[in-house]
């Protein structure tokens, strides 16, 4: 029986754990941590178009071949991991390759949840100073690399995490990719869990599930390192509205900077 796969691709530090792991409760789910399948299709592609072997057959033969290589493909590897009949790969390429997806599943279903700016960097320092003990590739006294508030946001902001991932969104919106995808603010997601939850379940067309935001299991595990980010990727098992202490934690100038550099942002996102 044909599974069906849904799609998570959420800004860093906007509880897509959370998410994920909410979603578990529902036993006609399984959830994934941060997936690897969109980096396995790409890469087939790249086979498929580039390979002499399939540039020398019919086109539109290979293009419809390739189509059902990748739609058998991700069924196959589900299949293979669960009996359940619905999926949540998370991965946050899955937005901006939306158009991707589009060409072997019909009529996608991708979840973006988004955050503040300001709180996605302030929850990157404080998860910074967490693992202090821990050896970081960002941070060297002798070249001066990352031993400041200052630096650090802005060697997030200059790449993975936070700086791709906001890159992405804005080419999303340029593009016009945004209208096929379900946004949701984080901040709507922990002060309304319920509401949220059945926004959710309307736009992936399933029957809603009776969720205890009170009583979150972690299922998911994954060492956050891999993506540059240190310690594990932990939640709150209580789904609670959380103090804003991007000023706190940042300061106001580096605040206001974060809030100036994504003006598209907050005006995009009605913030």
């Amino acid at each position: 029986m044909q599974k069906k796969i849904y799609f998570q691709s959420s800004l860093p530090r906007s509880g897509s754990t959370l998410l994920q792991n909410v979603f578990g409760q529902n036993p006609e789910f399984y959830v994934t941590p941060t997936s690897g399948v969109l980096e396995l299709l790409y890469s087939a592609r790249g086979q498929y178009t580039n390979s002499k072997e399939f540039i020398a057959q019919d086109n539109e033969l290979m293009k419809n071949a390739f189509k059902g290589f990748c739609n058998q493909g991700i069924q196959g590897f589900y299949a293979g991991i669960t009996d359940k009949p619905i999926v949540l790969d998370k991965s946050r390429g899955w937005g901006i390759h939306q158009p991707f997806l589009k060409t072997f599943i019909d009529n996608p279903k991708v979840i973006c949840l988004v955050r503040d700016p300001r709180s996605i960097y302030s929850s990157m320092e404080k998860n910074y100073r967490k693992n202090s003990e821990r050896s970081s590739e960002m941070l060297n006294w002798a070249s001066g690399k990352g031993t400041t508030i200052e630096k650090r946001v802005n060697l997030w902001a200059e790449g993975p995490p936070i700086g791709l991932a906001m890159e992405r969104l804005k080419e999303m919106i340029d593009l016009g990719i945004d209208k096929d995808i379900l946004f949701v603010k984080y901040e709507n997601f922990i002060n309304h869990p319920k509401e949220v939850m059945e926004r959710i379940y309307n736009y992936l067309e399933i029957d809603n599930h009776i969720h205890d935001f009170d009583n979150v299991e972690q299922l998911t595990q994954e060492d956050d390192a891999v993506h540059g980010i240190l310690g594990l990727h932990d939640i709150r098992k209580k789904i609670i509205p959380l103090e804003e202490d991007y000023n706190k934690i940042l300061g106001e100038t580096i605040s206001n900077n974060i809030a100036h550099t994504y003006k598209w942002f907050y005006k995009y996102f009605k913030y």
